[in-house]
C-alpha cells in the first residue's frame, strides 16, 4: 500500500472575542484505503498522517480519479473548513515524459509538444493535443500510441483522449522575408550542378513523397532554360494566373501540390541573358501567393554561377540533397555543388546516386561503375573514399535504372504516384522521412544556437554542427572579440529584448536602445570566451 505525501495545512482558528488562539495543526492524510478516528486512526478510505488538535473534530473524505480531497473540519466555537485537492496534471505529464523524440533526444514534454491538458477528475477522463513540428513527422503514429498507452495505465485513468497536430508553417528565420515567403517552414534545394543526372525527376518524386506523408508541399522549378516541370506534371490549368489586385502569381496545382515553373508562363523556354534571368526567378519565387507550406522544394538549375547564387541568397534555404551519377565526372560537378552550398551555410542532408543499377537474371547489375555518390556519402562502397576526407554528408540513397522511372517522368504523372508500392517508391519514402528529419533537427539547432542566459548574465553559444558550448560576454565588441567592460560597468537590467536566427549562418540581437546588430556564427567563435563564469542570479 503505497502513501502519498501531502504537505501539512496550519489553520489558525480565531476564539469568539476576536483573540487570537494558539495555532491548530491540521494534517492531512494519504491514498491509502482505510481511515479511522480523528486523532489517529481510520474513516471513509482514507488513512491520516498525523494527529488533527481541536476539542472537536471531524473528517469528510472522498476519493476522486487521480487524487484526493480531503475536508477536515475542526470545531472550535464554529466550523472552519481547510481543504486541499492533490493534482493530477503532474502524473499525465510526468508519463508523457518517458516518450522521447528520436531526433532530438529530449522528452516531448521539454520538446513543448504537449497542448490543451484538460483533465476531468469524476469522470477520470484526459484529453490533450500533440503538437509536431510538421505534418510530415515519420513518428507521429508512435507518439500518438505511445501518449495513449503511458496515460492510460495511471490508476485513475479511465478514458484517453489524444489528438495529434503540427506548428503552423513559418520560417525559422529573421529579417524581411519576401510575402511569399513568410508562411513557409522549410525551402529545400535539389541541386547537381550538372545536367542529365534526375534532378528534376528526384525533385518532383520528392515533393509528393512529403506531400504523401500529409505535409502542405509546393514545387518551384528554377531552371528557366529549360524547365521540366511542366512534362514531369500534368495538372489542369497549365497556365500561372495574376491576382490584380495584390500583383501577385497564383501557383497552380497538381495532386495537391502547389507548382510554379516558368514553363507554365506561356513563355516555353527562355533565351535571354543572365542577369535578367536572376530577376524574372527572383519575380516568380517571392511574389507567387504560396500560401503556409510546410516544405518547398527548389529544383535547383545547373551549375554554380549567378542564378544559384541568387536563389541561395534571396531565399532562406533550409536544407540541399545532392543528386548525381556513378561516374567520376558527375561527381567532380556535384564537388562544385556542395562547395557552393557549404560557402552559404546550407547544410546538405543527402546524396540520391541515380541510374544506380539494375537487376537482370536475379544479379544485379552496376553499368556505370560505383563510388561517386558514396565519396560524397558515408556510405561504404568499393570505390569510395574515407567520407571524412570528402564531405561527410551522412545519407546515401540509391534509385536504380528503371524504364517506368523515365517512363513516369514522360507521362506527367511522378512514379510514386503511380505506383506507390514499388521499389522507387520505398526509396523516396526513406529519402523523405530523411529530408523532415534532417530539417526538424536543423531548425532547433539553429533556434537554439545563441541565447541569452538571465541567471548569469551572459551569452550562451552553440553553433549548429559543433558539439562545443561556450559563453560570452554581453559586453564584447563585435569587431575586435575583446569584453570592453567588466561586469560592475554593465546595468544589471541590460539584456538582449530578442535574438533571431538569420539563415543558418548568424544570428540578429536587438538590444534596449534600439540597436541591433548581425552576428555570424564564424565571428561569434573567434570572440574572446567568458572564463570566469558569475555565480547565477537567484530567481
Amino acid at each position: 500500500m503505497q502513501t502519498l505525501q501531502v504537505p501539512s495545512l496550519i489553520t489558525k482558528f480565531p476564539t469568539r472575542r476576536g483573540l487570537p488562539s494558539p495555532p491548530r495543526e491540521t494534517l492531512l492524510c494519504s491514498t491509502n484505503r482505510s481511515v479511522a478516528s480523528p486523532t489517529h486512526g481510520r474513516f471513509n478510505g482514507l488513512s491520516l498522517i498525523g494527529p488533527v488538535s481541536g476539542r472537536a473534530a471531524s473528517i469528510d473524505a472522498c476519493n476522486q480519479p487521480g487524487g484526493v480531497r480531503l475536508v477536515v473540519r475542526a470545531k472550535v466555537g464554529w466550523d472552519c473548513v481547510a481543504s486541499i485537492s492533490v493534482t493530477t496534471e503532474k502524473d499525465v505529464l510526468s508519463a508523457l515524459s518517458q516518450i522521447i523524440d528520436p531526433d532530438f533526444g529530449t522528452d516531448i514534454v521539454s520538446c513543448g509538444f504537449v497542448k490543451d491538458l484538460h483533465i476531468d477528475e469524476a469522470l477520470g477522463e484526459v484529453s490533450f493535443r500533440l503538437e509536431l513540428t510538421t505534418p510530415a513527422c515519420p513518428v507521429k503514429d508512435m507518439f500518438e500510441q505511445k501518449a495513449n498507452e503511458v496515460v492510460a495505465i495511471i490508476p485513475w485513468v479511465k478514458k484517453v483522449n489524444v489528438t495529434m497536430s503540427a506548428q503552423p508553417a513559418r520560417p525559422v528565420y529573421a529579417g524581411q522575408l519576401p510575402m511569399g515567403l513568410q508562411t513557409i517552414s522549410n525551402i529545400v534545394a535539389v541541386s547537381s550542378c550538372k545536367g542529365g543526372v534526375g534532378k528534376s525527376t528526384v525533385a518532383v518524386n520528392l515533393a509528393y513523397t512529403l506531400a504523401d506523408m500529409g505535409a502542405r508541399v509546393g514545387i518551384f522549378d528554377a531552371d528557366v532554360y529549360g524547365p521540366s516541370l511542366p512534362t514531369m506534371v500534368s495538372p489542369e490549368n497549365r497556365l500561372l494566373e495574376m491576382n490584380p489586385e495584390k500583383r501577385t502569381i497564383i501557383p497552380t496545382e497538381y495532386l495537391g501540390v502547389k507548382l510554379v515553373s516558368f514553363g507554365f508562363a506561356g513563355q516555353g523556354r527562355a533565351i535571354m541573358r543572365g542577369p535578367m534571368v536572376s530577376g524574372v526567378i527572383n519575380q516568380l519565387l517571392t511574389t507567387t501567393e504560396w500560401g503556409e507550406l510546410d516544405y518547398l522544394v527548389i529544383d535547383m538549375p545547373p551549375g554554380t554561377g549567378d542564378i544559384q547564387l541568387t536563389l541561395c541568397q534571396v531565399v532562406p534555404l533550409t536544407a540541399a540533397v545532392i543528386v548525381t551519377t556513378p561516374q567520376k565526372l558527375a561527381f567532380i560537378d556535384v564537388a562544385k555543388g556542395v562547395r557552393m552550398f557549404s560557402k552559404l551555410k546550407v547544410p546538405c542532408v543527402a546524396v540520391v546516386e541515380n541510374m544506380c543499377h539494375f537487376d537482370a537474371d536475379g544479379k544485379r547489375y552496376y553499368p556505370f561503375g560505383r563510388g561517386s555518390g558514396s565519396q560524397a556519402s558515408s556510405k561504404p562502397a568499393s570505390n569510395s573514399v574515407d567520407v571524412v576526407q570528402q564531405f561527410g554528408i551522412p545519407h546515401l540513397f540509391d534509385l536504380p535504372i528503371r524504364p517506368t522511372l523515365s517512363a513516369s517522368g514522360d507521362s506527367g504523372r511522378p512514379e510514386v504516384v503511380a505506383d506507390p508500392q514499388g521499389e522507387v517508391a520505398r526509396t523516396f519514402q526513406e529519402l523523405g522521412v530523411c529530408v523532415v528529419q534532417q530539417c526538424a533537427k536543423i531548425r532547433q539547432q539553429v533556434s537554439t544556437a545563441v541565447t541569452y542566459d538571465n541567471s548569469i548574465k551572459a551569452i550562451r553559444v552553440k553553433v549548429p554542427d559543433s558539439k562545443e558550448e561556450f559563453l560570452l560576454h554581453p559586453a564584447t565588441d563585435e569587431w575586435t572579440g575583446e569584453q570592453k567592460v567588466q561586469y560592475g560597468d554593465v546595468p544589471e537590467d541590460i539584456e538582449p529584448e530578442e535574438i533571431r536566427p538569420m539563415g543558418n549562418y548568424a544570428v540578429s540581437i536587438t538590444w534596449p536602445d534600439g540597436f541591433s546588430q548581425i552576428a555570424p556564427y564564424d565571428q561569434l567563435q573567434t570572440m574572446e570566451r567568458l572564463v570566469d563564469v558569475p555565480q547565477p542570479t537567484p530567481a
